[in-house]
């Protein structure tokens, strides 16, 4: 046996969720540029869960479900109110998410029906959670979810206290869509390998979010929001990107394991930060990311990709840094919950092998002579 260093290369499953092929990125089969300009996010999550998008009554149900679901036990408010006031809000995130668990009768119910309808409880309390985080360590209440047409109106409604405008709902419903869902990453691998010992979805979403929370998957956004606060103005950018490049420093945004000639969902954000940035009348991070993208690009090949301008649209909406991230969760707790869905209908126990690098041929010492 030879090991392959982070399973690159390795096909490790079968799924029929989404895929990469040759650079293009599809969900059920969909491109992503498709669905991306014309679906909503509650549209992709049913398509995600049940295999094709919905009709007309079935949307409708859904939305009526994730309403129903949104609110979260009082008790996992009670506990978000005892975390530290400086907790990492992925941590955060884990923790509540994980105590679900135990406010759900069905918890423990592995039967089809019980685990979708845990699917989008998950989907909807997710929200709910974040929002509540981030107002409770402001020291305000955190704010019910109310009967909304999306889920990015009634999580951007619960994390700021008032209705929010048209065009940020549309911002962050597009990068909800564009987030859902990105074959076996490294979170979503996290949550099938949890749930294939047959533990139960909320132990496999923990997983998930876990593995998310890392600066290399999930977290490289903040990362890249950090670097433009750095940097400060496109003015900057050159002597940055060059001393970064000079030093071999790595530049956060940049680059895909997957994608060799650009990350396909890059081109819908960037367009986004811009549409932002002229309505806000703030280009400062838009025109800094594109003056950054230029030189990378230039110097090293390297393509933007989907942390790189999600980081200035997030911005752009007011929302904290370190919520950039927990939003990621929120959109791909459709991808994970899907595959553990797949997961469960034709399960394995997944179980790889390591290649042996150490002593070998040693013998028993007694302590007495150690």
């Amino acid at each position: 046996m030879t090991a392959t260093k982070g399973l690159e290369g390795i096909v490790a499953t079968t799924s029929s969720i989404s895929s990469i092929i040759d650079g293009v990125l599809t969900y059920r089969g969909i491109d992503i540029d498709d669905l991306a300009e014309n679906a909503t996010f509650e549209e992709v999550a049913y398509l995600l869960w049940y295999g094709k998008l919905p009709n007309r009554s079935e949307l409708a149900r859904l939305l009526k479900d994730l309403n129903q679901f949104a609110a979260v036990p009082p008790q996992v408010i009670d506990q978000i109110k005892t975390y530290p006031k400086d907790t990492n809000s992925m941590a955060a995130l884990r923790s509540a998410v994980s105590s679900l668990s135990l406010y759900d009768n069905e918890a423990n119910d592995m039967s089809q029906e019980s685990n979708l309808r845990k699917a989008i409880k998950l989907q909807a309390q997710i929200p709910t959670i974040i929002a509540a985080f981030a107002r409770i360590r402001e020291g305000k209440e955190p704010i019910a979810p109310k009967s909304c047409d999306s889920v990015a109106e009634n999580f951007l409604y619960m994390l700021i206290g008032k209705d929010p405008d048209k065009v940020a709902i549309e911002a962050l419903d597009k990068a909800l869509v564009l987030h859902a869902d990105h074959e076996l990453n490294a979170s979503t691998f996290a949550a099938r390998v949890t749930v294939a010992t047959l533990s139960d979805i909320y132990s496999g979403v923990t997983s998930a979010i876990g593995a998310l929370k890392g600066p290399l998957h999930g977290g490289a956004n903040e990362a890249v929001m950090a670097m433009l606060e750095e940097i400060g103005t496109a003015d900057n950018a050159e002597a940055y990107v060059n001393k970064k490049l000079e030093n071999k420093e790595k530049i956060m945004g940049f680059g895909h394991r997957v994608y060799k000639n650009g990350d396909p969902r890059a081109k819908h954000l960037q367009k986004m930060s811009q549409e932002l940035g002229k309505i806000t009348g703030n280009l400062n991070w838009y025109n800094m990311s594109i003056k950054i993208e230029e030189l990378v690009t230039g110097q090293k090949g390297l393509k933007p990709n989907v942390d790189f301008y999600s980081a200035s649209v997030y911005t752009s909406l007011e929302i904290p840094r370190d919520l950039f991230t927990p939003i990621f969760a929120i959109s791909r707790a459709s991808g994970w919950t899907a595959h553990i869905l797949e997961q469960y209908e034709n399960n394995r126990l997944i179980r790889p092998r390591a290649e042996y690098t150490g002593l070998s041929n040693q013998k028993y010492i007694p302590i007495e002579n150690r």
